[in-house]
């Protein structure tokens, strides 16, 4: 029988939290105590702005049902290892839709993980590997996370950094958030050392420390994290607006491209065009043209159509070797 009433109120609301109606017969049972105990507790849950829905009938059943704000969660050691492993391997790597909110919450996660169980999230993590990653560099989530615990908390944060000709600094920071670009993090921050707003790359970043020390946040020189990266990125080198009509349905196009490379425009039932301004790498651009698998035709840049004719004549040249050969190929048995 559970008589502390907080800890039996914890029992309660993770029972609830299996989507399924609990009978008050059964959560009688369950938490050692009587029906009207339960329904007091119950009470309390609905005082706190847990929706518990109650249906009528001769046992009486119970449900949590959906809200108008997400309360907190009671997780067993399963589901909050699972939430743990999925949500790091999505961090390590700048996969297109998780952003700052995800590793946002792997930082809470985490911190209130218990040794056996973040144990249990390391053993398993290093005991996998993916077979897929995004097209940045792969990223620690341990990185990730100390950064957006300094962010949330308002603690100056200190790094080691490696610049992008290897130059190596160690760096003292106020930092204000962090941002994904489907391709890679960046963390926006004001260096001290500089007494200026600066961009990190965080897959340059090693061995971050959350000094302590609290700052009152500065006022961007832009409205936004992210169109202060997207001018700071873009002030420093040359970037295509680009034009693409494909042969295919602006969904399937859009399944297979990264959100912000922009939103296909339907054409009719089978095309699309696609129109975008920040494509900072002819190489990736073409790479990705390609892999969307359906014909297209690019109206512009023209920097793009020449290297997309090179490419495609190299391509070419690549298998002049086979036909030549007239060799079959295979893959080599198992």
């Amino acid at each position: 029988m559970t008589t502390d009433t907080p800890a039996r109120l914890l029992q309660l609301l993770s029972l609830l939290q299996t989507p399924r109606e609990w009978p008050g017969s059964e959560l009688s049972a369950r938490l050692g105590v009587s029906r009207r105990t339960v329904r007091r507790d119950i009470d309390r849950l609905r005082e706190l702005g847990y929706p518990v829905q109650a249906t009528k009938g001769s046992d009486g059943g119970y449900r949590l049902v959906a809200g108008k704000a997400m309360p907190p969660l009671v997780l067993d050691d399963e589901e909050a290892v699972a939430i743990a492993v999925g949500l790091r391997a999505g961090a390590g790597h700048a996969v297109e839709g998780v952003d700052e909110a995800s590793v946002r919450a792997l930082a809470k996660l985490e911190q209130v993980l218990p040794a056996r169980l973040r144990h249990r999230v390391s053993v398993l993590q290093a005991a996998t590997t993916p077979l897929t990653a995004g097209d940045g560099a792969s990223i620690a989530p341990e990185t990730l996370t100390v950064m957006a615990s300094a962010v949330a908390g308002r603690e100056r944060l200190r790094f080691a950094y490696r610049s992008g000709d290897g130059t190596p600094s160690r760096r003292l920071t106020e930092p204000y958030r962090l941002v994904s670009t489907g391709r890679r993090w960046y963390l926006v921050a004001y260096d001290l050392d500089r007494e200026d707003w600066r961009t990190f790359r965080v897959d340059r970043v090693a061995e971050p420390f959350a000094t302590g020390a609290r700052f009152a946040p500065r006022e961007l020189p832009t409205g936004s994290a992210a169109e202060y990266l997207r001018q700071s990125m873009f002030g420093r080198q040359e970037t295509y607006a680009f034009d693409v009509t494909f042969a295919a349905p602006a969904e399937f196009v859009a399944a297979r491209l990264p959100a912000w490379l922009g939103t296909p425009e339907p054409l009719g039932e089978h095309s699309c065009r696609l129109r975008g301004g920040s494509a900072d790498s002819l190489e990736w651009l073409a790479v990705r043209l390609a892999l969307v698998d359906c014909e297209f035709t690019v109206h512009r840049p023209p920097e793009l159509t020449g290297y997309l004719r090179d490419l495609g004549e190299r391509l070419l040249r690549a298998t002049d070797g086979s036909r030549s050969e007239g060799g079959g190929s295979g893959s080599p048995a198992a």
